[in-house]
């Protein structure tokens, strides 16, 4: 996120930080990167620099079980999986009242923009790194929930389909126009979205523990070679929910995964996480501006994923 979240001091972070996982803070400072999620860059005083992690109202069973997954990755030799350090209790992550804290070790190295693959070298060590996680022994499933093909938030959509929520900050009319004028086009992406999870349910099993959002966003070339980030989405699910993230569009991502685990992608399954995702952007656009907002920065970047996603489809 672009801003620190409202409600949420530096002396409390501070605070959990010393009483979760022993560290004593000699500098904090805020760093503007993702969206989401929030973000702090730390330094404790001896020196060693952390990256903290704050949620908002997160599911803590959910994010806890995804992120459980990464410290069993990292601890069977899946060094690509940058785990949390786990807090004094042996937890992946701390609750702060309404907030979720989750430290890692500060991770030296370049990173990428959402959609910025940087050519065929770089696709190709994000899917040998997927390729690890979906092969990767049966023991670290053992915290990791089963996809049920939900569309997180897909309540909101149908609410603000029906009618047009309250006045409450500045993008809320906007937003429920923009719905409006899109609506026939919204209820045919549900109803294709339904009809393709039928389908799925119709096909053989194939379900393998996968990250969820493996875009470039969420890689990092270090001098230890590549990493995956951002583990908070992981599933037992279709290798395909990975794979369209990976893929460029000539079928060469699709080819090499065929090739090295026997596995071929179907393109309906690609259809089906491709339209979630854009059903979950629109759904937690749509809740924000169905609430009381102020028009901060990550107003105006919400609402610019809302606009664009919607006008596209």
């Amino acid at each position: 996120m672009l801003t620190p979240p409202a409600g949420l001091t530096e002396d409390a972070l501070a605070e959990a930080l010393r009483r979760e996982w022993g560290l004593a803070v000699a500098a904090l400072g805020y760093r503007a990167v993702g969206f989401g999620s929030h973000h702090w860059e730390v330094t404790d005083d001896g020196g060693n620099r952390w990256f903290v992690t704050v949620d908002h109202d997160a599911d803590v069973g959910r994010l806890t079980a995804s992120l459980s997954v990464a410290v069993d990755l990292h601890a069977i030799g899946r060094t690509f999986a940058v785990a949390p350090v786990p807090t004094r209790r042996g937890q992946p992550l701390a609750v702060l009242g309404e907030f979720t804290v989750t430290v890692y070790p500060f991770v030296d190295g370049q990173s990428f923009d959402w959609n910025a693959f940087r050519g065929p070298d770089h696709r190709q060590a994000t899917l040998d790194m997927i390729i690890q996680l979906h092969t990767a022994p049966e023991i670290v499933q053992r915290h990791a929930r089963v996809d049920d093909f939900a569309v997180p938030g897909r309540g909101e959509i149908e609410a603000a389909l029906k009618a047009p929520g309250p006045d409450c900050g500045p993008y809320a009319r906007p937003a429920a126009e923009l719905l409006a004028g899109h609506r026939e086009a919204l209820a045919g992406l549900l109803a294709r979205y339904d009809e393709l999870v039928l389908d799925s349910h119709g096909e053989p099993v194939r379900a393998v523990l996968t990250h969820g959002e493996p875009h470039s966003g969420n890689t990092m070339l270090t001098p230890g070679g590549w990493r995956l980030i951002d583990w908070d989405t992981v599933l037992i699910s279709p290798p395909e929910r990975d794979l369209w993230l990976i893929e460029p569009g000539d079928g060469s991502i699709f080819s090499a995964y065929a090739a090295a685990t026997g596995v071929l992608p179907r393109p309906s399954t690609i259809m089906l996480y491709q339209l979630r995702w854009a059903l979950t952007d629109i759904a937690v656009e749509v809740r924000r501006f169905r609430r009381p907002h102020t028009g901060t920065a990550d107003d105006l970047e919400g609402w610019e994923i809302l606009r664009s996603v919607v006008t596209r489809i």
